[in-house]
């Protein structure tokens, strides 16, 4: 069974990149950081998604010796310069809350009007993999998913800002998208199909 690595302990971004890596790849089987020896995990200080992401997976692949993943992902809300950024999830401080950063970007956000209320989700995945004599190879793919901000928590599905967030073209959040429909557009979604050939190029041996 071929197995390849992903630096994360969320089980929906590891859930997320099995349903996307399930068709190119035939019982692929992606591990976690709790599916593997405990090791020190890199401090994500880098300025950049693509940093944080090879930062990652740099630490995953020489912990591991398999291929390894690792995503960096946010959101850059327009009328905040860009932020939360590569701070998304940690914008209302340790310890790391979905709910209030969610609250936090609400509060930021009251006096500003719907028209200036665009944002997009931004997608980092870098893979690494050892090409042998101590050597490894890295890729690095982006993804982007542009919308804009409620004013108020619609949905139950996805995670982090995806109650907030309604992408271009949809009345829905991307928490009320169905799994299905979520991939075909996401950040991570787009990124993920990108290099998921090469994974599997990779995990052949081609």
């Amino acid at each position: 069974m071929p197995e390849v690595f992903l630096a994360s302990r969320n089980a929906k971004k590891l859930e997320e990149m099995q349903r996307i890596l399930a068709p190119l790849i035939p019982d692929i089987r992606v591990l976690g950081l709790d599916d593997v020896p405990a090791y020190d995990e890199p401090v994500e200080d880098q300025p950049t998604f693509e940093g944080n992401a090879l930062l990652k997976a740099r630490a995953g692949v020489e912990a591991t010796g398999l291929p390894s993943l690792a995503d960096d992902s946010g959101l850059c809300v327009d009328a905040l310069n860009g932020m939360p950024g590569v701070l998304s999830a940690r914008w209302s401080g340790p310890p790391k809350s979905d709910a209030r950063n969610n609250e936090l970007l609400l509060a930021q956000l009251e006096d500003v009007p719907d028209a200036r209320r665009t944002a997009f989700f931004t997608c980092a995945v870098a893979l690494c993999h050892p090409v042998g004599d101590g050597k490894v190879d890295q890729h690095v793919v982006h993804g982007r998913m542009d919308g804009h901000i409620l004013r108020e928590v619609r949905g139950t599905g996805g995670f982090g800002y995806d109650v907030l967030f309604t992408a271009d073209g949809y009345d829905v959040t991307t928490a009320e998208l169905s799994r299905e429909e979520k991939d075909a557009i996401s950040h991570r979604g787009k990124a993920l199909r990108e290099i998921a050939p090469l994974v599997s190029r990779v995990l052949s041996g081609r």
